[in-house]
């Protein structure tokens, strides 16, 4: 799913700006409808891999007829609140005198 998401936008990165930059409504539905796609197929490719079977993938389509916008609006928040706790970096420094620290 990276790759797909780095082909179409470049990164995760730019990802989390077009979500948030999206000029109208049906825009960032269309973002949100075609990575909620990317992902579920996933769990799909990953049982089909698994298991031997065949199961169908979903489609875009598929996962419109499944949601309401309304839905999709939360996913989105959802989304991208994930990506932030994602890329959020805690670092915490080191005692400078223990890393140079003399052992007798």
């Amino acid at each position: 799913a990276t790759k797909e998401i780095a082909k179409r936008y470049g990164g995760l990165e730019n990802l989390g700006e077009k979500l948030m930059q999206a000029e109208n409504f049906e825009m960032a539905l269309d973002e949100i409808v075609w990575l909620i796609t990317l992902l579920a197929n996933q769990s799909v490719l990953i049982d089909n891999r698994l298991k031997g079977e065949k199961r169908k993938l979903l489609t875009e389509e598929d996962v419109e007829l499944l949601t309401s916008p309304l839905e999709l609006a939360t996913y989105k928040d959802a989304i991208m609140e994930a990506m932030f706790k994602g890329t959020k970096r805690n670092i915490e420094s080191e005692d400078e005198n223990s890393k140079n620290e003399v052992v007798e």
